[in-house]
């Protein structure tokens, strides 16, 4: 299971009833946060989750209230004494503003292990640090400067049946990596594959996480079938449409139509503009366009 929690639905600065927008992943104890925008250490320690769990840190670009949070949040990490290393990835143009912010963080008591992602074409990588059956893949985005979007796609193991290794006299140390996917060879020279031992392969949960950007076509591919996606809505009224497509933004209902064409299974909002001060007043609207949309607050979780 994948807890996710919306850590901030805020867009340009954090007020005082509104983090900045972030999304804080954990699977078996391991977590990976998507942006770091200014005060995202308070933001975790104000939604009961732990910091100290975070081994992978994905930036989408390098405006301000996505990446200026980095170094309160790696020092507050590194007073949790951590020592194991912990991984940062970005693109290409947002790296070197993760170098000089990463620089004025001196003394760390752990490394830091940068990951350059291409920016001009969708990459995609195995996040080993958390689970090798994670996957992360990017998609270059519409925005006033380089932004990348993700998702996160995680294989399920399939259901181990017990009673058939016992059947087959497997000693328990096997039992894991087949549980994994792997084959093993057993002493006795017996090779058993791990489809003898399991049942049911699950659908994999995919969770897509996409700002500050255009609504372009691409993005409905990217997104498709998602558990969860999580769009930006700036605004809720139609008529800012224009001054979304000068700033390289989208409004709440362009987001609503992604993920009704992407038929993802629920859609989570965020990233608003400080002037909406009360986004809820469109939710029923919304969900005439997709069902499934929930117009986020701070905080929201949940299990998949």
């Amino acid at each position: 299971m994948a807890d996710i929690c919306l850590l901030g639905t805020g867009g340009m600065m954090p007020l005082k009833d509104r983090f900045l927008t972030g999304l804080y992943a954990e699977y078996s104890g391991k977590a990976v946060l998507i942006d770091c925008g200014e005060g995202m250490q308070v933001a975790i320690a104000a939604h009961g989750l732990k910091m100290s769990r975070i081994e992978l840190i994905l930036i989408t670009h390098c405006h301000a209230d996505h990446v200026a949070g980095l170094p309160g949040l790696l020092l507050s990490i590194g007073n949790s004494s951590r020592t194991e290393p912990l991984y940062i990835a970005a693109g290409r143009s947002t790296m070197p503003a993760v170098e000089k912010l990463i620089s004025i963080c001196g003394g760390l008591p752990y490394e830091i292990r940068l990951t350059e992602l291409a920016e001009d074409r969708a990459d995609t990588f195995t996040a080993d640090m958390i689970d090798p059956m994670l996957t992360v893949n990017t998609l270059p985005l519409s925005h006033r400067v380089s932004c990348l979007g993700y998702s996160l796609l995680l294989k399920r193991r399939p259901t181990f049946l017990p009673e058939k290794v016992r059947e087959l006299g497997v000693p328990v140390e096997f039992w894991k990596r087949l549980h994994s996917g792997e084959s093993v060879t057993l002493s006795d020279g017996r090779s058993i594959a791990s489809r003898e031992v399991t049942g049911e392969i699950k659908p994999p949960v995919k969770i897509t996480y996409a700002t500050d950007t255009l609504p372009i076509a691409e993005l409905t591919e990217f997104a498709c079938g998602s558990d969860l996606f999580v769009c930006e809505g700036m605004y809720g009224l139609p008529e800012k449409k224009e001054s979304m497509i000068e700033k390289r933004h989208m409004l709440m209902q362009d987001a609503c139509n992604i993920a009704l064409k992407a038929q993802v299974k629920r859609l989570w909002l965020t990233h608003y503009s400080p002037a909406e001060k009360e986004p809820s007043v469109y939710s029923d609207g919304l969900r005439g366009i997709f069902p499934g949309t929930v117009v986020s607050e701070d905080g929201i979780k949940i299990t998949l």
